[in-house]
């Protein structure tokens, strides 16, 4: 009977042991005294990353358009259900469709037409809109300067300058010839649009 006992602890000591171990650890010096190791720091939010999503916004060209893309040379969308209140990709559609975070600015030398601003997710987050439209990468673009996600669903649309709709089929888009066209200053003045905007 005691032989039972003894192999029926064996297991659940080893358990606590090995518990124990996860949380911290520790060393045992050649005086035979013991010094223990904090436990391992848990990974650090990306949150502080992703506010920087927005910074450097600059432009190329797409289907003869002149267009937004990223500090990384990824192409910016507008989602079309979207409201200049109101982001409503959320979920699934946000994991395909990353919403830009944080508060838009622009590289060095670019000249934008239209307002940069923002508007907060249901999540609390801002994200960055372009003349009221939030702006979006798409997960499919995988390198920079591609630009898959143009008219995917008749509601996903390339952030073209204008504000305008590029109908011509792209999937890439290449270094503008200039740091943008018209003489906006960037954050531009008020919220219209320049030639687009809802509903058009």
């Amino acid at each position: 009977m005691r032989n039972r006992w003894l192999a029926a602890s064996i297991p659940a000591a080893a358990a606590v042991v090995g518990l124990a171990a996860c949380g911290s650890s520790s060393t045992t010096t050649p005086s035979g005294s013991t010094t223990s190791n904090p436990p391992a720091a848990a990974p650090t939010s990306t949150s502080n990353a992703s506010s920087d999503m927005a910074a450097g916004i600059k432009t190329a060209t797409a289907g003869g358009r002149v267009v937004l893309i990223d500090a990384q040379g990824f192409t910016l969308y507008w989602y079309a259900p979207d409201t200049p209140t109101s982001s409503t990709c959320t979920s699934s559609c946000a994991t395909a469709w990353p919403p830009l975070i944080g508060t838009p600015s622009m590289a060095s030398g670019v000249s934008l037409t239209g307002k940069l601003g923002t508007v907060k997710r249901a999540n609390g987050q801002l994200q960055a809109t372009y003349d009221g439209h939030p702006l979006y990468l798409f997960k499919a673009d995988s390198t920079a300067g591609a630009a898959k996600g143009n008219k995917v669903g008749g509601i996903w649309w390339i952030m073209t300058l204008s504000g305008k709709k590029i109908q011509a089929t792209v999937t890439s888009t290449s270094a503008a010839t200039s740091s943008g066209s018209g003489s906006g200053s960037g954050s531009g003045s008020g919220s219209g649009s320049s030639g687009g905007g809802y509903g058009y």
